[in-house]
């Protein structure tokens, strides 16, 4: 007859839970996040430059666009490949190499005198970031329980738009820094980069490899996470091909890849042409358009939040990316016809809520799809939807012209978004149980 654990005994694990998940909690998540926002300043930073570097290098809006989108090359491109040598080296290792390699790429942007440099430093950065956030994401499964890992990865996660308001400020400061023979856009690339590499030597020097070698946990708690860590799921063997097949001949999957891509479409497209729509409406000196640039970052670092925990407690996902959507697209039809800084502001603010507020969900509903081969079902996703931001990026250059000015490129972002979250709405939902985590019972059979 099965026994029900004694009171003491739940709350005794409950305790524990909380206190081991709160140990790793304030140890590791405070520096990955950190690492995240210099990761994603150095992609973005770009948007900024181009307030200079254009007339420098003589560039086209259309060779713009795609100097700032070709990073997706380089980051899918080299997805897979990077996956593998982190699970060959270790999340460690690879993480500390990774924000070395990319630190260096960054700051050799100081050395960018013709476009083609431009974007051969572009794609390499993208190659050397393709690893880093999936190597995050790998590293801390290895550490928290999957009943406190969608959290954890959200806090890491809002890193992204904590980085585009810090991004504003900073760059439009470092524009207007001309000493020692350098514009303001090298200073910019130089200053950000460098702190990656210095990153990188104390990620290596400060993170732990496995929880076994955790020994700022007690003895106790290492045993009750370790035990915790035994999720009962069926691992494809290497080399299964049935997997590979089933992920690539899931429709649902495929529809996930295009609302992704057309996220990004859209998001990039924002992300990397604000400055200079600010411009082109304002004339504001750089600084001044670094803060105006912060602001839909801090407004959807707020509301992403809460549509994430809304959608979490509704335990409905579909609707919570295609109605964000819809709305982002309207908003962005209306910023191609704003004619000032205010009006545009207030569109690419709501737009910019929308689209980050797709993201939470938007994961949570691509977790439950191909449950036994999650990773080659999200690397798919991921990889082929990032090419959203190529395609963004260089699309607003290449429509844009001398009578409409940003209006098609930035109307076209937002049929972009309106179609991924049409897309949303036809895809299947799944549910996926999840692994029980082990329970102090002092002796009493569960």
């Amino acid at each position: 007859m099965r026994r029900l654990p004694h009171p003491a005994a739940n709350s005794a694990a409950v305790n524990l839970k909380a206190a081991v998940v709160s140990k790793l909690t304030w140890r590791l998540v405070p520096l990955l996040f950190f690492l995240y926002v210099v990761a994603y300043l150095d992609r973005i930073n770009i948007g900024f430059a181009a307030l200079q570097i254009q007339s420098r290098l003589r560039l086209s809006d259309a060779s713009y666009g795609f100097a700032a989108g070709v990073f997706f090359a380089g980051y899918v491109l080299f997805q897979l490949p990077s996956n593998l040598a982190l699970q060959r080296i270790g999340a460690r290792r690879w993480i500390a190499l990774l924000m070395v390699t990319w630190g260096v790429i960054s700051s050799c942007m100081i050395f960018v005198r013709a476009p083609w440099q431009l974007y051969a430093l572009r794609f390499m950065l993208g190659a050397a970031e393709a690893g880093f956030f999936p190597g995050i994401v790998f590293y801390l499964k290895g550490w928290f329980p999957l009943t406190s890992r969608a959290k954890t990865v959200a806090l890491f996660s809002a890193a992204g738009p904590v980085s585009a308001v810090i991004a504003g400020p900073l760059c439009g400061t470092l524009l207007d820094l001309h000493q020692a023979g350098l514009a303001g856009w090298q200073w910019m690339f130089l200053l950000e980069g460098v702190p990656a590499v210095f990153l990188g030597i104390g990620v290596f020097l400060y993170l732990t490899d496995a929880p076994g070698e955790a020994h700022w946990l007690s003895s106790e708690e290492r045993a009750w996470l370790l035990d915790a860590l035994r999720e009962k799921c069926e691992t494809p063997q290497l080399g299964d091909r049935s997997g590979v097949f089933k992920v690539f001949t899931n429709i649902d999957i495929w529809l996930l890849v295009f609302v992704y891509f057309g996220v990004n479409f859209a998001g990039y497209g924002i992300t990397f042409w604000l400055p200079s729509l600010i411009r082109s409406l304002s004339g504001a000196s750089a600084i001044g358009i670094g803060l105006l640039s912060a602001i839909p970052y801090a407004a959807a670092l707020v509301v992403m939040v809460l549509a994430g925990a809304h959608a979490d407690r509704s335990g409905e996902h579909r609707w919570h990316i295609a109605v964000p959507a819809l709305v982002g697209t309207l908003a962005l039809v209306s910023a191609g016809y704003s004619s000032s800084v205010p009006t545009l502001i207030a569109a690419i603010t709501l737009a910019t809520v929308a689209e980050f507020s797709v993201v939470g969900p938007f994961w949570a509903l691509s977790t439950t799809m191909e449950p036994q081969h999650a990773a080659t079902s999200i690397a798919l996703i991921n990889s082929v939807g990032n090419l959203g931001g190529l395609v963004g990026s260089y699309a607003i250059g290449a429509l844009r012209n001398s009578n409409t000015g940003f209006r098609n490129g930035i109307v076209s972002l937002g049929l972009g978004l309106g179609t991924a979250g049409c897309l949303a709405i036809f895809v299947r939902t799944r549910t996926q149980p999840l692994a029980r985590e082990p329970q102090a019972t002092n002796g009493v059979a569960t």
